[in-house]
């Protein structure tokens, strides 16, 4: 592994459906899109000896992901959430005891040794059980990285308390505008209208999350409204030139395919406002596709061609 490289933390699974079982998982998400990218990110995170866990090893070998982080669980099984179409749309369970609850971490921070990281990416869905959430603390506590945390609250699977010591953990914290609204009335006890993002009630209470949690920067994603990036100097940039796709199949994966491109953006030193440009534009893209990441690398190709040329 290469200095300076993006570590990524949690859950890779699969969601099944009736009729076949695909891939994902949000750090595995944004893990994908990287390597797509040409970046060479470190994937830590672990799967069961079954065939769930082998369709996620075979995604890893076809994006070139190293598999220094991925770890064998010989009795669990690998991550898998249900989902079914019902009336209103598509009903998931997330099931609880899976491979990605027991990530090791004597294994984890081994694999992170391996490189410099530049970068620590990590959610919250992997933290609901002990021994993941150790695995965690020990690898943030190990490496003087940036801290990015994509709060990606799971109904049922994760704690207010978790969320908090989340917040203390990380330096730069994404959400979208329900986790917001949440946060807000967590910690700053305030009812903000987000639909003006540009407005002084909003500004002073992202301002007041940035203080409380000491934060380099608060990232809020709006959907076809683009994002805002709040930080910690007082900078506040607004990016709603959002290019929409020309048909949209479901929002399943923007959130990551939003994080890929800040990430990338970051680490290949891409001024803000192009980082945040090109991270709408390419959540868009994924909007256009079924699922949370595009089936061919060929998706791909057209967002290289452009964008990493230069």
């Amino acid at each position: 592994m290469a200095t300076g490289s993006i570590v990524l933390f949690g859950e890779a699974l699969v969601d099944d459906f009736v009729s076949e079982q695909v891939v994902g998982g949000a750090p595995f998400n944004v893990a994908r899109h990287l390597a797509a990218f040409g970046s060479a990110p470190l994937m830590i995170t672990r799967i069961g000896n079954d065939q769930a866990g082998a369709l996620l090893r075979a995604q890893f070998e076809r994006f070139g992901l190293a598999q220094q982080g991925l770890q064998h669980d010989p009795t669990e099984p690998t991550g898998r959430v249900l989902v079914e179409l019902g009336e209103h749309g598509h009903r998931f369970t997330i099931l609880p005891d899976q491979a990605y609850d027991r990530i090791d971490s004597a294994a984890a921070l081994a694999a992170a040794a391996a490189c410099t990281p530049s970068t620590v990416y990590f959610g919250t869905l992997a933290q609901r059980h002990p021994t993941s959430r150790a695995a965690l603390r020990a690898l943030l506590r190990s490496c003087d990285a940036v801290r990015y945390l994509d709060l990606n609250v799971r109904e049922g699977q994760v704690s207010e308390r978790c969320v908090f010591e989340s917040l203390h953990e990380a330096d730069i914290v994404k959400v979208n505008e329900e986790e917001l609204r949440d946060l807000f009335g967590w910690y700053t006890h305030t009812r903000q209208d987000t639909g003006d993002m540009g407005g002084s009630g909003v500004r002073g209470a992202c301002a007041a999350l940035i203080r409380i949690f000491a934060l380099d920067a608060l990232i809020v994603t709006l959907g076809p409204r683009g994002s805002v990036y709040f930080g910690a100097d007082g900078a506040t940039v607004v990016h709603a030139d959002t290019v929409k796709p020309a048909r949209m199949v479901d929002t399943v994966g923007a959130g990551d395919a939003f994080s890929a491109l800040f990430l990338l953006g970051r680490e290949r030193g891409w001024p803000l406002e192009l980082t945040l440009a090109r991270a709408n534009e390419f959540a868009g893209a994924v909007c256009a596709i079924a699922g949370a990441v595009p089936a061919e690398r060929a998706f791909y190709a057209p967002y290289v061609a452009r964008w990493l040329s230069d």
